[in-house]
């Protein structure tokens, strides 16, 4: 039974026992659970290097969708717990806490994004992934930053359209497109916190280096890149670009896939603009590590639910997004 200080604090804190091997039970427990680990590129290069699968928020939908596992661990944020449970609604599906939230989806509250749809009617409703399920309920199809523009794209040009919550991942795609989405006020406070003048420095320090930016940073960071794209593209490209030195604009967790993938070269976090840190992580996915999965496993819990009303509505968009993705080969 989980205590009830357990439930309080959103996580089993259960001590470690002495003398145990965390990562050997983390894999025995699995395979006798028939549970499946899934991690995002944005939580500890630990909890990465132990999962079954590594991926950015599209890849990690669609292993959900296909997997045969019983149970699914999702060592990231809770949407995307919550949009594993809306795919496999039969499934058991855990989150090693529940204090993992995401600062773009609680940019878009449900209620107030439904608001503003109604406000514009007529419109094709367009919501990243990074969104509640109940916002995802509200929405014609979702999008991630690996299939925004194609999806976008896939919609004649004249059609009104509705993007949220991502402001700046929006506002990019209408540069890309040519498009006049009707663009959600909200943004991701990690992107949102770096800055021109400190990436420059960077420059500076490492003329030879090539700029890499996840979609969600601020125009101007943008413009100074040699690449944008999600955390998958991101790591695609500094993995086969000939340069040897990378400034990587995103959550700092994607450097471990890089380096792992590319010791030789040498790949530097774009710091934030109100610190003197010298990376700029999410503290939501660095919620995620070692004990709370072991604990999660143990005691399958904590799971995430949908309500069932929710989930109908917000399974649609979703899988419209698969579909899409699907024909389009991404």
């Amino acid at each position: 039974m989980i205590k009830e200080k357990w439930k309080e604090l959103g996580y089993v804190n259960e001590p470690i026992p002495e003398g145990i091997d965390i990562k050997a039970e983390i894999r025995r427990m699995c395979k006798e659970k028939n549970a499946v680990i899934m991690a995002h590129y944005y939580t500890e290069g630990e909890v990465q290097d132990l999962a079954d699968f590594v991926g950015d928020s599209l890849a990690l939908a669609q292993k959900a969708a296909t997997t045969d596992a019983d149970i699914i661990v999702m060592c990231g944020v809770h949407f995307m717990g919550e949009t594993n449970k809306i795919l496999c609604p039969d499934k058991t599906v855990l989150v090693p806490d529940l204090n993992a939230s995401c600062s773009l989806a609680e940019s878009c509250p449900a209620e107030e994004f439904k608001n503003f749809v109604k406000a514009h009617p007529g419109h094709i409703v367009v919501s990243y992934v990074n969104t509640t399920a109940a916002t995802k309920a509200v929405t014609d199809v979702v999008v991630t930053s690996s299939n925004a523009r194609q999806i976008v794209e896939s919609f004649p040009k004249d059609t009104p359209m509705i993007f949220g919550p991502d402001e700046n991942l929006g506002g990019y795609i209408n540069s890309l497109t040519g498009r006049n989405m009707v663009l959600w006020h909200g943004a991701c406070h990690v992107h949102e916190r770096f800055s021109v003048e400190k990436i420059l420095e960077l420059k500076a320090d490492y003329p030879k280096a090539k700029i890499l930016a996840h979609p969600e940073c601020k125009g101007a960071v943008l413009k100074l890149a040699d690449k944008v794209g999600s955390t998958a593209a991101l790591l695609k490209f500094a993995l086969s670009d000939e340069a040897e030195e990378f400034i990587v604009a995103t959550e700092s967790g994607i450097l471990h896939e890089m380096q792992k993938g590319a010791p030789n070269k040498v790949f530097i976090p774009a710091p934030p603009n109100d610190s003197t840190c010298a990376c700029n992580e999410c503290n939501f996915m660095k919620l995620i590590n070692l004990q709370k999965l072991y604990n999660c496993l143990k005691y399958e819990w904590p799971t995430i639910e949908v309500d069932p009303k929710v989930a109908k509505k917000a399974v649609r968009p979703i899988n419209k997004m698969l579909e899409i993705s699907k024909k389009l080969g991404l």
